[in-house]
């Protein structure tokens, strides 16, 4: 070091070692070496000692005037860092790496409040190596974060576990000994009143955070929040404008969807065509059913109805979710006229649930036109079958030609049948009916059907199936085979006699024809065929006496007549006991053991009249 031998050259010596940006050991080093050489008298040094007071004033002036200014370009930096960012995440892990740099500090981390629940949660951190810290939950005032989030207030400690400023909680402060932290500065990221989370930057030893650091941080805090509140509205903004452009795809979707279901209808297609068009666009597999549950269509194998979930759909008139199925309500006003069931799809979407709907709304309009279509088929048979019944002589030519325009031979051999219920819809006691019938209508109050096959059989189960499709008891008379209008005019009439009387024995329910009837039927018919009903009840008996040469008839004659007694019976007849007995026991084996109850007795009491009047004649 050169040698100072007057005032002015340690002075000179002082500012070359300023300009130089000297330590402080080096400056102060220039006052000691000249007390050391002695070349200077008391006053000189004196005033040497002030200049390097003031030199090393200077020197630490100069100092922190560099250190701001890194500081300020960090955060420039930072700014334009974070101006640059647009996803949120992206943004908090920039602004934790950066705390950590600026304030050289072992561990920063970020928390971002939770209004709704009153907390504040660790979201990002830089330096941390406990997973047990990054999991912290604060409550609001709790910890030292805590208090930040509550207050929007910087805090610092520079020993965390012996700083009662704070509420500690047995959670924070084991995370915060699992992280082996002991000082901690947060200061608040807030926009404006609203604080968004806390910003913290902390040391593993004691540290006194100095106030150019707490405002560092607060600034670093400042520009954090707004780029993380910028990047926020960004993200808002994609995330809209992508719903946006999924609302604008799923409405295109859903019209294309409906000017499809809609065309099926004005083409004609039916209920077989909007199900598999429907089960298409959703991706699922459709059922149709009417109101009375009673399968329409389906695109695949049928899925069960759930009576609850389309209660449930009815009432709120929107689609239900079962466990694995959707069940859409079809109705026209309040009235239900059937419903869908999609299966496949249980997690359905709220697009796709809406198209759902709306596939139930063109369901209802295929359904009102097939009604239309129906009442209107219905009111062409329903006058066919009211002229045929009424004035059927009027003009037979033209009912049969009307006949044919429906599909309908009137010249062909018909069963008519007449169907009588209590109560009820008469329209569907007709609606049920006509599966069994080639011509069907409601004339006189009553169910008409003309149907093909023996009218008896038929009568029998046209009133069991119509009992079971309208949860009533249906009776069922019927007449014929008749072909020709008179003939079934005529036929007509004998099923509803037979109506009536099946009601007046009490056979509610039941159906059958006149023959079906017994001698009843031979009463009540206009066509009783007397020889056909003797044969009928007395057939077997009337063989065997011809084959055997027996008596059986006399004896049964003779048995009738003496009020069936045995005795009186043989001396009529001039033989034993037994032999009453045992003639009466072939009649047994030959009509059936309850041929002596009521209604038999009486059937073949009067068969044996009818006999003998035919032997007279």
């Amino acid at each position: 070091m050169t040698a100072v031998t007057a005032p002015s050259d340690a002075l000179r010596r002082l500012l070359d070692l300023l300009a130089s940006g000297a330590s402080t050991e080096q400056l102060a080093h220039v006052v000691v070496a000249a007390r050391a050489e002695g070349a200077l008298d008391a006053a000189d040094l004196a005033a040497l000692a002030s200049a390097g007071e003031l030199a090393l004033r200077i020197r630490e002036t100069l100092a922190e005037h560099r250190r701001r200014e890194a500081r300020l370009t960090a955060l420039f930096e930072t700014a334009s860092e974070l101006a640059a960012l647009s996803d949120p995440d992206t943004v908090l892990r920039s602004i934790v790496r950066r705390a950590r740099a600026l304030l050289g500090v072992d561990v920063s981390y970020l928390s971002l409040n939770n209004e709704a629940e009153g907390k504040t949660y660790i979201r990002v951190s830089d330096g941390s190596v406990s997973a047990e810290f990054q999991q912290i939950v604060l409550g609001m005032g709790e910890g030292l974060g805590g208090l930040v989030a509550q207050t929007a207030r910087p805090y610092a400690t520079s020993d965390y576990f012996n700083d009662d400023r704070f509420k500690h909680t047995r959670h924070i402060d084991s995370g915060v000994e699992d992280e082996g932290l002991t000082a901690i500065l947060g200061v608040p990221l807030a926009i404006g009143p609203k604080v968004l989370g806390v910003l913290f930057a902390s040391d593993r030893a004691a540290r006194e955070f100095s106030a150019d650091e707490v405002a560092l941080l607060s600034s670093l805090a400042d520009h954090a929040a707004i780029a993380l509140d910028s990047a926020n509205l960004l993200d808002q903004t994609r995330r809209a404008v992508a719903e946006l452009n999924e609302a604008n795809a799923t409405m295109e979707r859903a019209e294309d969807a409906h000017d499809r279901l809609t065309d099926l209808v004005l083409r004609g297609g039916d209920l077989p065509d909007v199900a598999d068009a429907v089960a298409a666009v959703l991706h699922g597999e459709l059922t149709v059913y009417d109101a009375d549950g009673t399968l329409l269509a389906s695109s695949a194998d049928p899925v069960a109805l759930d009576p609850d979930a389309l209660a449930s759909a009815r009432t709120t008139g929107r689609a239900v979710s079962t466990k694995d199925n959707w069940v859409c309500a079809v109705q026209a006003g309040p009235e239900l006229l059937g419903c869908l069931v999609l299966a496949g799809r249980p997690g359905l979407t709220d697009p796709d649930r809406r198209l759902f709907e709306r596939a139930g709304v063109v369901t209802a309009l295929l359904l009102m036109l097939r009604r239309s279509v129906v009442r209107a088929e219905d009111e062409v048979r329903g006058e066919l079958l009211t002229d045929l019944l009424t004035a059927p002589g009027r003009n037979p030519r033209a009912l049969l030609a009307r006949g044919r325009r429906l599909g309908i031979d009137l010249s062909a051999p018909h069963a008519v049948l007449v169907a009588h219920a209590d109560g009820g819809s008469r329209r569907r006691v007709a609606s049920a009916a006509a599966r069994h019938a080639t011509l069907v209508g409601v004339h006189a109050e009553e169910v008409v059907l003309l149907a093909t096959g023996d009218p008896d059989e038929l009568a029998r189960r046209v009133a069991a199936d119509l009992g079971s499709a309208t949860g009533r008891p249906v009776t069922v008379g019927a007449a014929g085979p008749a072909s020709g209008p008179s003939a079934i005019a005529e036929a007509h009439a004998e099923a509803a006699r037979c109506v009536r009387a099946l009601l007046a024995l009490g056979r509610t329910g039941e159906g059958a024809a006149m023959a079906g009837l017994g001698f009843l039927g031979q009463l009540l018919g206009d066509r009783a065929d007397l020889d056909a009903f003797v044969r009928r009840t007395l057939g077997p008996v009337l063989d065997y006496d011809e084959r055997r040469g027996t008596e059986l008839v006399a004896t049964l004659r003779a048995y009738f007549a003496n009020g069936a007694q045995l005795a009186r019976t043989k001396d009529v007849l001039h033989v034993h006991v037994n032999t009453v007995v045992q003639r009466l026991e072939r009649v047994a084996s030959l009509l059936g053991e309850d041929w002596q109850a009521p209604d038999r007795a009486l059937e073949i009491q009067l068969a044996l009249r009818l006999h003998r009047l035919g032997e007279s004649r």
